[in-house]
């Protein structure tokens, strides 16, 4: 069974690495779970490989898990050809991503610079369970960038503000940041500045989203993008946040913002999620989850992604 991992491992490896190379990738997702018996995402950032072990019933000890797991490591660092202290282990329970990220799981800290199109951010390597940049949004991030000159653009749940640096690289007018998390804005910060684009029209608000979203904008908003958490109950929050129950009014509230013919992109990767756009005031509201799944992502259930135009 070892044997026919290394080979898959093999095999995709192959054909990612060519693929990322051409389109001048250095981040990218080698092997998405693509076996039931090794429950593993694997995502290369350069020299370095960011491993996350999804918790599977394997009825296992933890003696045996512990001597199988080292098998998979070894097996991987030497299918791949990356050394063993370039590889970090995370073990995850299936809950979505953004249920987890603020709850620290390691004191050390493994910083590294990571270029994704030709822009630079800051990715961290252990200390939380995501590492900064979530590489599923990699088209749309191309996309915003692309719709993104001259305009006025807002960022909601924008953790470490990847879609705020494209934003601001392809020319936008002012670009607001909004997170619950100063953690985070301040991450926002230093991948703004990495990239030399920090200037006085770009603005990051510490708040509840949906406190923010009930108060009167200063001036209108023409691009969106919104990522909530599936569900967040954050000491910070004035109750608890739920994305099935809760994004039709958010939705609501957000083109109370934006301006006629403004464009809202709303993600999320809650499994199961159905939408709820019956009420919404909008011209058009179009599923465009399948072009927004770069190629490296086998599994085209991790987020959905909605464009909707006021």
């Amino acid at each position: 069974m070892m044997e026919s991992f290394a080979n898959r491992l093999q095999k995709v490896n192959r054909h990612i690495s060519k693929w990322a190379r051409r389109q001048a990738i250095t981040c990218f997702r080698i092997y998405d779970q693509d076996m039931p018996e090794f429950p593993f995402c694997i995502d290369r950032y350069g020299e370095y490989l960011h491993i996350a072990e999804y918790k599977a019933n394997h009825k296992m000890t933890d003696e045996e898990h512990d001597e199988w797991l080292q098998k998979c490591m070894n097996t991987i660092s030497a299918t791949l050809q990356v050394a063993p202290e370039n590889i970090y282990l995370k073990e995850r329970r299936r809950l979505s991503r953004r249920t987890e990220q603020y709850e620290k799981v390691s004191l050390e800290s493994k910083l590294i610079v990571a270029e994704e199109q030709g822009l630079k951010f800051r990715v961290n390597l252990t200390d939380y369970l995501d590492t900064g940049l979530f590489l599923d949004h990699r088209p749309l991030r191309k996309t915003f960038r692309e719709e993104a000159k001259d305009k006025n653009v807002l960022n909601l749940f924008s953790y470490t503000g990847a879609f705020s640096v494209y934003a601001a690289a392809g020319g936008a007018k002012a670009v607001t940041t909004v997170d619950l998390s100063n953690t985070y804005l301040q991450w926002a910060r230093e991948n703004m500045e990495l990239n030399g684009l920090m200037n006085k029209h770009h603005s990051f608000i510490q708040s509840d989203v949906m406190l923010f979203l009930k108060q009167e904008p200063k001036e209108l908003y023409d691009l969106v993008f919104v990522d909530p958490p599936a569900f967040s109950n954050s000491k910070k929050m004035k109750g608890t946040w739920d994305t099935q129950r809760d994004h039709s009014t958010m939705l609501y509230y957000i083109l109370k913002q934006v301006k006629l013919g403004g464009t809202i992109y709303f993600s999320n990767n809650l499994r199961g999620f159905y939408p709820q756009f019956e009420n919404l005031v909008a011209s058009e509201i179009k599923d465009i989850t399948l072009q927004t799944i770069p190629e490296d992502f086998r599994n085209k259930q991790i987020h959905h992604c909605y464009k909707i135009i006021k």
